[in-house]
């Protein structure tokens, strides 16, 4: 029990001997306000019911033994001190308001100043700081501090720190309240200022100033300077005091200076449990969560008690290290201890279960759980999406609504993901709704996420709304963006919002890894170099993510030598690094280099995955290396026990169709154990406009667009099938079909990078600056094929027209155009590059090798489906495409 007591001037000290009820004068003089301890028992309880009787009959006493002339005053004192004890601010207040300054005591400013700052009344502490300025009230002692206190609680530093700076002599106590309530506003350059000027002022800092400024020292990241001040710490001999020293390991710590927070931590010699959470949990947050559970062990071993917090932390380090055994183990301990009925430790149990894949046991431990806080939801909510069930994560998230519990940033964030991870788009939108109608959407962490939903979802115009709208952006919010467009094929847009952001923020590597697929979906290979070069001046190829992008980026651009070259350079490849070298080859042609890789990649004892194996079935189908890719077939499903998906049983089927097996190929689908989708079919369907099988690519067309409907490629796959065959009445069927379903043809185009700057063309398009210069060009080099004794082939032209028709559709198509615009823009020599969406006609396919041998030039083309390097008349893909 503690009870204040107060006295004024006038009035005497009297307290109850334990012998009699005889009273003993004292002689009068000034008092403080005293502090009372009672130890809580039945003696000491009745002890105090007695002082608090003889109290009031005291006052009584006191004040009819006071003099007349005083006798106003002491009332008024006495009153106010018992409405402060009350709770009764407002009448206290107006009390103090309604007194002459001659009425008053300090003690009696100081007891309603204590109040206002207890109950966080500003209004209240403000107008008994004017009542002081009016009565000429000297504030620069006691009654100073208590303003400042005041002020500190009711959330006024600036008026605190004002009243501070008119104090002339004020106690480290109040150094370390205005220090400390600067770190918890994050001003930490202040906190450092006013520890300066407390050396400067000599004035001793205690145990709890160094805690404060070692709080703003990690925050600033002032390595030197928490040294410094560690040596300070050792010259006044506080580093055998705990709380200091556990300062001291979280600053190190906050810095990754983990070294030298263990040393700190093994010099100390009087370790308490803290000083051991402390410990385990900075490891834990400092992602070495294995040392954590050492320390932990450590600390069992030396017969420390452990206790809530201990337990809480190592659940985290066994959720961070995937350590199920000692979280099962632990788990039970926090239950024999009689813990589990915390809502805290029951958060982190069912949290520890999902981290280390063991969602049953999460779920058990929530349904048993009597308690639930918002922490419980969303740790489950995050569990079900980590194990990829996002439509439980959404029920959950309904369920949660509807127990009326409000969902927090971190739950909100979690469905978010949730609904990204399983593409809801709609529940994503309601989501959205929920967050504008609680005003969420001023919330960083929530817009950020909002965004990387709408992103995965597909739905970029929903992410630009958001974005445009934030008032604050940081680097996640543009590296969420430029990623978004890369992956939704929205290269330009990319870029585009990538120069954007160098105005404004520098890129981090993530940028960089984002950035770079846009470059290499447009085959932009000027501003892939320009980017090449801005993360090699800021190191950040040593990032893996980053590096293996730059692979891609040089492979989708048509620069395999590069590609392989800092392929070699990446000090530690992981799968992915192999994975996007095997895939590159597969794309250029290679697929003998492609085999090499993959062999290369398993002798190095890295285990091939699902997606490895896609991409080395792709190289054997694009070489038309039939054995080797049955080979891996096998292997993936006998050695590595990969069960084979649609994607492996597509390049399959490739791999027979366009080797000419048609019917193998056909065979191999019916016999699939999977239903074969669109994509399997299509490669068949490929297949046979290739070996021009008209009536098998019928029956097969029938199954894509059962399949896909509304998918115009493959309708403009069978017309172009039923031309180059000169089916007219049936290209004109086709045609009438896709009208009544309202389809549209996606048309074609190709596009050519030069001096930084992406030109397109589109088959037949006049209106390039340079449409003259480009068509002279391309029927130059058709006479000079004609010389040669090549004939055009008139099946790719798709038209039902006479030969001269036929001939200037064919001089059209916009490979040709960018072929030809590259030769008259670019030096002699130089490399031609170019793109195009479609695949590559067979007629454009033999004038680019035409071009590549009689102007000395080598020509990158890619189309939909592979790379063609021409060189000196000759393609990399050897008719297979």
């Amino acid at each position: 029990m503690l009870m204040l007591c107060t006295a004024s001037p006038n009035q005497s000290w009297v307290s109850p001997s334990s012998s009699s009820s005889s009273y003993h004068d004292i002689k009068p003089k000034p008092l403080k306000p005293c502090f009372i301890f009672f130890k809580p028992n039945s003696t000491t309880s009745l002890l105090s019911l007695n002082f608090c009787n003889f109290r009031a009959k005291f006052r009584v006493l006191a004040t009819a033994l006071a003099g007349t002339a005083n006798r106003k005053t002491a009332d008024k004192n006495v009153k106010i001190s018992e409405l402060c004890e009350l709770g009764n601010l407002k009448e206290a207040v107006e009390m103090v308001c309604g007194s002459e300054s001659s009425d008053l005591e300090l003690v009696a400013y100081c007891s309603v100043l204590e109040l206002c700052a207890g109950t966080k009344s500003l209004k209240d502490g403000k107008r008994v700081n004017s009542v002081l300025c009016d009565h000429g009230v000297d504030v620069d002692g006691y009654v100073g501090a208590k303003l400042v206190f005041m002020y500190v609680h009711c959330g006024d530093l600036r008026e605190a720190r004002r009243v501070f700076d008119e104090l002339s002599n004020a106690k480290v106590f109040l150094w370390n309240l205005l220090i400390n309530e600067y770190a918890k506003i994050r001003n930490f350059r202040e906190g450092v200022y006013l520890f300066g000027k407390m050396q400067e002022l000599g004035i001793h800092p205690n145990s709890y100033t160094f805690s404060c400024i070692l709080k703003c020292f990690a925050a600033l990241g002032c390595v030197k300077e928490g040294e410094w001040v560690h040596g300070y710490v050792c010259k006044l001999g506080f580093s055998s005091d705990n709380t200091v020293v556990n300062s001291l390991m979280a600053f190190y710590f906050k810095n990754r200076r983990v070294e030298s927070a263990r040393k700190v931590f093994d010099e100390l010699r009087d370790r308490d449990v803290i000083s051991w959470n402390s410990m385990i949990s900075a490891y834990v947050s400092n992602g070495a969560a294995e040392k954590g559970v050492e320390v932990f062990r450590q600390m069992f071993c030396s017969g420390i008690d452990v206790d809530l917090a201990t337990i809480i932390n190592v659940l985290m380090a066994c959720s961070g290290c995937g350590d199920l055994a000692l979280g099962r183990v632990v788990h039970a301990y926090a239950i024999k201890a009689g813990f589990d009925m915390d809502v805290m430790l029951c958060n982190n149990v069912l949290d520890m279960y999902s981290k280390c894949g063991d969602l049953s046991d999460a779920v058990q431990v929530f349904e048993k759980m009597g308690q639930r806080s918002v922490v419980s939801w969303t740790s489950m909510i995050a569990g079900y999406v980590r194990e990829g069930l996002s439509d439980k994560a959404i029920e959950l998230f309904c369920e949660m609504e509807e127990n009326g519990v409000s969902p927090d940033g971190y739950t909100i964030t979690s469905i978010l993901h949730a609904c990204a991870c399983s593409g809801s788009l709609e529940k994503g939108k309601d989501i959205h709704k929920y967050i504008r109608e609680h005003d969420m959407d001023s919330s960083l962490f929530v817009c950020n996420s909002l965004m990387d939903m709408y992103a995965k979802c597909g739905s970029m115009e929903d992410a630009d709304s958001v974005f445009s709208h934030m008032p604050r952006k940081d680097i996640v919010s543009w590296n969420t963006m430029i990623g978004g467009y890369s992956k939704n094929c929205l290269p330009n847009e990319a870029l585009e919002l990538f120069s954007d952001m160098q105005q404004k923020f520098k890129p981090d590597s993530m940028t960089i890894a984002s950035v770079l697929p846009a470059c290499a979906s447009l085959a932009a290979l000027d501003r892939g170099q320009e980017i090449h070069g801005y993360l090699l001046r800021n190191g950040y190829f040593l990032d893996r993510y980053v590096a293996n992008a730059l692979v891609d980026m040089y492979v989708k651009c048509g620069a395999l030598v590069l590609a392989r070259v800092l392929f070699d350079m990446i000090p530690v490849k992981d799968l992915v690094s192999w994975t996007v070298i095997i895939a590159g080859y597969g794309m250029h042609g290679f697929g003998m280099e492609a085999i090499a890789a993959f062999n290369e990649m398993r002798k190095a004892g890295i285990e091939p995955d699902s997606i490895s194996f896609i991409s080395i079935l792709y190289a054997c189908s694009h070489s038309g290396l039939i054995q080797e890719g049955w080979r891996f077939f096998d292997i993936m499903r006998n050695d590595y026990k990969i069960e084979p998906m649609l994607e492996h049983y597509a390049c399959m089927v490739d791999l027979l169709a366009r080797t000419g097996n048609l019917t193998k190929a056909y065979k191999f689908i019916n016999m699939m154990p999977l239903e074969p989708d669109a994509t399997v079919w299509g490669s068949l369907l490929c297949g046979c406009r290739i070996h021009h099988d008209v009536k098998l690519a019928e029956k097969v067309a029938e199954h894509v667009f059962e399949l896909e409907p509304e998918n115009t490629g493959y309708y403009i796959l069978l017309a172009n099938i039923y031309a180059e065959a000169e089916k007219w009445e049936e290209v004109k069927k086709l045609r009438e079909r896709i009208g009544r379903r309202g389809l549209k043809k996606n048309p074609g185009c190709s596009w050519i990078e030069i001096k930084g700057k992406v030109n397109i063309f589109v088959a037949g398009d006049t209106s390039h600056p340079e449409a003259m210069k480009i068509e002279s060009l391309v029927k130059k080099f058709r006479l000079r094929m004609k010389e040669d004794g090549y004939n055009p082939k008139m099946q790719y032209a798709l038209i039902n027209a006479d030969e001269v028709e036929k001939e200037v559709a064919l001089c059209g198509h916009s490979e040709k155009l960018a072929i030809a615009f590259g030769i008259l823009n670019l030096p002699p020599g130089k490399t031609i590059r170019v793109t195009k969406n479609l695949r590559v006609c067979g007629d454009c396919h033999e004038m680019a090798k035409f071009i590549s041998k009689t102007s000395r030039r080598e020509i990158v083309l890619r189309d939909s489906n592979r790379f063609h390097h021409m060189k000196d008349g000759n393609c990399s893909c050897r008719g297979f495409w």
